[in-house]
C-alpha cells in the first residue's frame, strides 16, 4: 500500500480571519461617529427630562450640549480603553458608566436622589453580569479573546 509522503509546510496554517463586511475606514468612522451621536442622543434625553415639558430655552440647550459632550468622550476612552483590560476591570467599567448615566438621566426629572441613585447601582449591577458573562465565555485563561 502507498501512503502519502509527508511535505514540509511552506506557509503555517492561520486561522481565518472574521469576515469583514465593512472596509476598515468604515471601522474608523465608526469608532468615532457611534460614540458622537449616542452623546447626541443620550444629551437630547436629558435636557428634554430637565425642561420637563417646559420651554426650550438656551441654558437647556448649552445643558443638554455639555451632557452630550461629555458622554461622548466618556464613551470614546471606554472604547479605547476598557478592551486592554483584563474582563473584570473591562465589566466594571462598562458597568460603572452604564449605571452613573441612567441614574444621571433619572435624576434629572427631578424625582428622589436616592431613588436615582437606586436605580443606577441595579444597572450598573445587571450590566457588569452581563458583560462579565460574555467577556468570561469568550475569552481563555489568560484573557485572550477566543473569537
Amino acid at each position: 500500500m502507498t501512503h502519502a509522503a509527508p511535505r514540509t509546510q511552506l506557509m503555517p496554517r492561520r486561522r481565518p480571519d472574521r469576515i469583514r463586511v465593512f472596509s476598515e475606514r468604515a471601522h474608523v468612522v465608526g469608532k468615532l461617529a457611534v460614540p458622537v451621536v449616542l452623546g447626541l442622543v443620550y444629551g437630547y434625553w436629558v435636557a428634554a427630562n430637565r425642561r420637563d415639558g417646559g420651554p426650550i430655552t438656551g441654558w437647556n440647550l448649552l445643558f443638554g450640549f455639555l451632557t452630550a459632550l461629555v458622554f461622548a468622550v466618556l464613551c470614546m476612552a471606554l472604547l479605547s480603553v476598557a478592551p486592554k483590560l483584563r474582563r473584570e476591570v473591562h465589566a466594571v467599567l462598562w458597568g460603572a458608566f452604564s449605571g452613573a448615566a441612567v441614574s444621571f438621566l433619572f435624576n434629572q426629572t427631578g424625582l428622589s436622589t436616592l431613588q436615582s441613585t437606586g436605580l443606577g447601582l441595579a444597572v450598573a449591577a445587571g450590566v457588569f453580569v452581563f458583560l462579565f458573562y460574555r467577556y468570561y465565555t469568550h475569552e481563555d485563561a489568560q484573557g485572550h479573546r477566543i473569537e
